[in-house]
């Protein structure tokens, strides 16, 4: 049997995926409606070989989602702040003002637990968890966002200590930027 590695998301306040410098910043008010414009303006210069069909588009989507919907509650008041650099990889820091993600130790036992039942053969336990619901999570949370963020940011993906911003990059083969 090969050995478990398992992937957990990180609190690193110093990680270098946080260094801002050079990248684009944009602003927008956290308008739940509005998650797909905003990724299509952050990505407007893209180069199509890192685009993957919609899947770069759709998993910056499900991290404004969460910072708009989750951590400033779709308040619009409250501003969504994204750093972003798309020319040699896809590198995104997005910040938001809420209380920062508080369930981030449960979801990495959770996500823990999930992938040991999968490398052990226990499918009956792995399909149970098919997605986390956290103290917070509604009827249309599943956590399984996170789950596939963890597989597409291959480049890291690490909290700040406050858990309200999250730095991720993927880095592409095959392609080149601009």
């Amino acid at each position: 049997m090969r050995p478990l590695v398992i992937r957990k998301l990180i609190v690193d306040e110093r990680n270098e995926l946080f260094d801002a410098q050079g990248m684009r910043l944009a602003v927008f008010p956290s308008v739940y409606e509005r998650i797909r414009d905003y990724a299509a303006e952050i990505l407007a210069d893209c180069p199509a070989a890192f685009r993957e069909g919609t899947l770069l588009e759709q998993q910056l989507s499900e991290i404004l989602k969460n910072g708009i919907k989750h951590g400033n509650r779709r308040d619009p008041r409250k501003k969504l702040r994204v750093w972003y650099d798309v020319r040699k990889r896809a590198r995104f820091i997005v910040e938001d003002e809420g209380e920062g993600f508080l369930e981030l130790d449960a979801w990495n036992e959770f996500y823990r637990r999930r992938q040991t039942a999968l490398h052990e053969e226990d499918f009956d336990t792995f399909l149970g968890m098919a997605g986390y619901r956290g103290p917070r999570s509604d009827e249309e949370d599943g956590g399984n966002s996170l789950i596939a963020a963890l597989e597409y940011w291959n480049g890291g993906m690490i909290y700040n200590a406050a858990r309200n911003k999250v730095g991720v990059v993927r880095w592409f083969t095959g392609g080149s930027g601009t």
